[in-house]
């Protein structure tokens, strides 16, 4: 009897990645009614409704959610099983989060030299200030800054986060510098939104002793990258992450302020991983590359 499960799990993958019968053909080289034929023949086999099917569109139910995580997990076993006995170079899709703003200004620079040295990996690139859920958003590896929340991800840091007070020299030249912390009270401070909002409460060290000072402002948001933004066209005062606030403080953009209370962050920048992937070749190959640059991070001058 042909056993056909591993097929029917390559076009069930197809279709949820794809999100739709005729997307998944053309992904996979087949006809439309092959792929419909063989997602019918699988939810008869397996005695459940995998999707949600409308004229327009396919949504998994959340049986199809449960069987596309182990789906996933168990082709990605087969691929890797396989490129160990036929290549030894790393091969396939890799799939990649990363905040915005660190994305833009670390991550793409790093890119070209990784294609290049691993031609046959294809790397997707998403960047959002959101935490994606690696499982439900299929993700190989994300990076992600400040402390880690979800311990059933495997770690690997990256290198120190340290974030410092900055405004432009246009800002100060029309509103002035605080001389302390709780001067902070009496200017615009840039403010993130969301999940993020956390950072909203700046700390620092006076006299000797940590203080954290909630700050306020008319400007609000939850890209990383429009914050800065706003703080260099002179809007507000911001507490920044070194690795846009150096560089921006050495070309004169930006100022350093209340530097004489400036508190050490207890925090890093990571790449997370599933534990069952950590024996991916593309995958241990990326996060070695990372690991590698910034272990001197480039941002240090």
């Amino acid at each position: 009897m042909k056993d056909n499960r591993l097929l029917e799990m390559r076009v069930f993958r197809a279709v949820a990645d794809a999100g739709g019968f005729t997307a998944a053909a053309n992904l996979l080289g087949v006809s439309q009614p092959f792929v419909s034929q063989t997602l019918t023949a699988l939810e008869r086999r397996l005695g459940v409704q995998l999707l949600h099917r409308s004229t327009r569109t396919q949504r998994l139910t959340s049986e199809g959610e449960a069987f596309l995580a182990s789906c996933r997990r168990l082709l990605d076993e087969i691929d890797f099983a396989e490129s160990a006995v036929r290549s030894p170079e790393p091969t396939g899709e890799l799939r990649v989060t990363a905040p915005r703003a660190f994305g833009i200004d670390q991550i793409v620079p790093q890119l070209p030299a990784f294609m290049a040295a691993y031609p046959r990996i294809a790397v997707h690139l998403s960047m959002s200030d959101a935490l994606a859920n690696l499982i439900e958003e299929n993700f190989d590896i994300a990076v992600r800054m400040g402390r880690l929340q979800d311990s059933s991800l495997l770690s690997r840091r990256l290198c120190k986060l340290q974030r410092v007070v900055v405004a432009s020299p246009a800002y100060i030249e029309r509103h002035g510098a605080p001389v302390t912390p709780l001067g902070l009270g009496r200017h615009n401070c840039l403010l993130w939104q969301g999940p993020m909002d956390h950072l909203n409460r700046w700390p620092f060290v006076v006299n000797g002793v940590p203080q954290e000072v909630p700050v306020q402002g008319s400007f609000r948001s939850s890209d990383g990258t429009a914050l800065f933004e706003m703080c260099v066209a002179g809007v507000g005062v911001m507490r920044l992450a070194e690795h846009l606030a150096l560089p921006a403080i050495r070309r004169g953009v930006l100022v350093p302020l209340l530097a004489d209370y400036q508190a050490t962050d207890d925090t890093a920048i990571h790449v997370v991983f599933l534990p069952e992937r950590r024996l991916v070749p593309r995958i241990r190959a990326f996060v070695d590359h990372l690991c590698e640059v910034f272990a001197t991070p480039p941002w240090g001058g």
